[in-house]
């Protein structure tokens, strides 16, 4: 099951950008991987590039970190939440709203990435851990089904979203 590739059903089809961007295997070994590759990616980004705002009104580097790290998080919780059998609709997140509460601004890409290492550890060992039937189970999140497979799909693919963007966008380099 970690796998296979989540079907119609199984997401919101707005995800659907986002989990074309993922290649096919192991979704859990792709999540490994891909954290190694970004993290090194941001790691070397120069420290005044940080606070760069790519056009008025929208988020900094930082602050667009710090937006992966919490939608990997309530992202990693639904998984938990779902895959143990919890039937309970889960409510969304406004993104908006959250950013300018959440001090991103404020702290360092090294800081970040040293809490989004630990948000990724964990998540990974808990998609390692799953019992096979646990990745079709799914539940109401944001006001849609969701399985826990297809959420860690999205958590891959919006990693990969926000990358391009900040190579693109921001001019972040890959050492």
């Amino acid at each position: 099951m970690r796998a296979q590739r989540p079907g119609d059903g199984e997401f919101n089809p707005y995800y659907a950008t986002y989990i074309a961007l993922v290649p096919d295997g192991d979704i859990v070994e792709t999540l490994a991987v891909q954290w190694l590759e970004t993290h090194r990616m941001l790691a070397a980004t120069p420290p005044d590039l940080e606070t760069y705002r790519y056009a008025p009104g929208k988020w900094s580097l930082r602050e667009s970190l710090g937006h992966v790290i919490d939608t990997e998080r309530v992202f990693t919780q639904r998984i938990l939440w779902f895959s143990r059998g919890a039937e309970d609709a889960l409510p969304g997140m406004d993104q908006d709203a959250w950013v300018p509460t959440s001090g991103a601004a404020e702290r360092s890409l090294t800081d970040q990435l040293a809490e989004w290492q630990a948000v990724r550890g964990g998540l990974v060992a808990l998609l390692q851990g799953l019992p096979g039937e646990a990745w079709s189970r799914g539940g109401t999140a944001s006001g849609s089904h969701v399985t826990v497979r297809a959420l860690a799909w999205m958590i891959a693919g919006h990693e990969r979203h926000h990358r391009g963007l900040w190579r693109d966008a921001y001019g972040v380099e890959s050492p």
